[in-house]
């Protein structure tokens, strides 16, 4: 979902936020319930794109873009393929991911996080 794009001297509740929800495509999902997301663009900021993101209970498998995040609701573990010690996510946890770190979520309780993604890298053309 696009907006409400923020600009200077405005303000959003990211809790009660509504988000555009859509299916995890299938290939994500591990086990339980087949997870809902949500999504909200708030714009961006130099060069970041900022946002809320949510899901559902469930256990999934992504790979990462370069993002940190705050946990605004919920509670999850993140485990990664690459021996990474694992997250503990709950409400006030910030994290950091690195583009292309394979990743396991269970989630516990539907969380919800505000984003911040980097650019995403060009590949080398020459």
């Amino acid at each position: 979902m696009t907006g409400p794009q923020l600009t200077a001297g405005t303000a959003t509740d990211a809790v009660a936020a509504p988000l555009d929800r859509s299916p995890l495509p299938e290939d994500q999902v591990i086990s339980g319930p087949e997870p809902t997301v949500g999504n909200l663009s708030l714009g961006a900021l130099a060069g970041v794109s900022v946002g809320i993101w949510e899901i559902g209970p469930s256990v999934t498998r992504d790979v990462e873009a370069d993002e940190m995040f705050v946990v605004l609701t919920g509670s999850a573990t993140v485990s990664f393929e690459d021996g990474t010690p694992d997250l503990t996510l709950r409400p006030g946890t910030v994290a950091r991911l690195a583009s292309g770190q394979r990743t396991r979520w269970a989630v516990t309780e539907t969380l919800r996080k505000i984003y911040v993604l980097a650019p995403a890298a060009k590949e080398d053309t020459a």
